[in-house]
């Protein structure tokens, strides 16, 4: 029995969903007070630090 081919429109919803679920890890939509946290490790993260720090030096 022969590998069977997905339909295109099943292909498709394949790699949209892929896709969506990339975007939702990546999503960093995070508002001000929300309970889900930043990690620390995070680029988004370091660079907020660095920038708070800036803003404080220029006080």
């Amino acid at each position: 029995m022969g590998v069977t081919r997905l339909k295109r429109k099943d292909r498709r919803n394949k790699t949209v969903s892929r896709l969506e679920v990339q975007f939702l890890k990546m999503a960093h939509n995070i508002e001000v007070g929300s309970r889900s946290k930043e990690k620390a490790s995070s680029q988004v993260s370091k660079n907020n630090a660095v920038l708070a720090q800036i803003e404080a030096k220029a006080k």
